[in-house]
């Protein structure tokens, strides 16, 4: 049993480091104990995003119903055959991940099946399954039991998973609404995408960025750098988008250059060993 959780364990890993140098990066500054954890929830949620994102020719409804079903059953029964899910169920079960975060997420992932707008409130409710939980998740397993400082950073996790997310839907507005019919903001649309419109999404995802600091400062010491680093690396591509006009958002995918991530990546490890952060 042992081989076999090892090698689930290494599938996830796999999975980021095939879909997201800039996570996996993220990962290797984390504490050794961290790593196979977070790769676990990302193996999962990569997993159903590709299904409702991807998946064109199959049949998605089905597939993630499915996926849903085989994910409770191997946190319920505590093994899958499936090695990401195996992996996933027994970090969920091992640091205590609470089930409604889970079905949060997925209930997420199915409003991608069948809502190409949204509402103020079904933006929330989507921001939430979709990336706050996600953030939470991470931080169960950051603070491994400590349900009191659990509660003290929800918040702030929560605040920066959502700045993170924001991000994304503004840096892939073009490619959601041409290639998958999908438009996050309320109230905006690509095909009238003005200033105004750019500048209030913006100064949300500001108040976002700003209140997720204070929570990053406070996690523990072996999570904070890789942490920190994320949240510098999306500040970066904030940055840019913000500098550009809204056709120009609408016409190419603003992205961080590989020689700009290595400079990050030290710039924060000098500022996490100086306890600047």
């Amino acid at each position: 049993m042992d081989l076999y959780t090892s090698t689930t364990l290494k599938c996830s890993r796999l999975v980021t480091q095939h879909y997201s140098t800039s996570f996996t990066l993220g990962i290797k500054t984390l504490n050794r104990k961290y790593h196979f954890p977070i790769y676990a929830i990302y193996g999962f949620v990569r997993f159903a995003d590709e299904i409702v994102d991807t998946f064109h020719e199959h049949d998605k409804a089905e597939l993630l119903e499915k996926f849903e079903k085989d994910t409770f059953a191997a946190i319920d029964q505590r093994i899958s055959l499936n090695p990401v899910l195996h992996s996933f169920q027994m970090i969920v079960n091992k640091y205590k991940i609470d089930r409604d975060l889970i079905e949060s997420f997925l209930e997420s992932m199915e409003m991608d099946l069948s809502e190409s707008s949204h509402t103020k409130g079904s933006y929330r409710k989507y921001i939430y399954g979709s990336a706050e939980v996600v953030g939470l998740m991470c931080l169960k397993v950051f603070c491994d039991g400590d349900h009191k400082r659990f509660e003290e950073l929800k918040p702030a996790a929560c605040r920066l998973g959502a700045a993170f997310q924001k991000v994304n839907f503004l840096r892939d507005m073009q490619s959601d609404f041409t290639e998958r019919g999908r438009v996050y903001f309320p109230d905006v649309s690509p095909e009238s995408f003005e200033w105004k419109d750019k500048k209030l999404i913006e100064s949300d995802i500001l108040d976002d960025f700003k209140a997720a600091l204070q929570g990053i400062r406070n996690l523990p010491e072996g999570a904070r750098w890789g942490v920190y680093l994320a949240y510098v690396y999306y500040k970066q591509l904030f940055r840019k988008i913000r500098r550009l006009p809204p056709g120009k958002v609408l016409s190419k995918r603003v992205r961080v250059q590989d020689f700009k991530k290595v400079m990050l990546l030290f710039a924060t490890y000098f500022g996490y060993r100086l306890r600047v952060i």
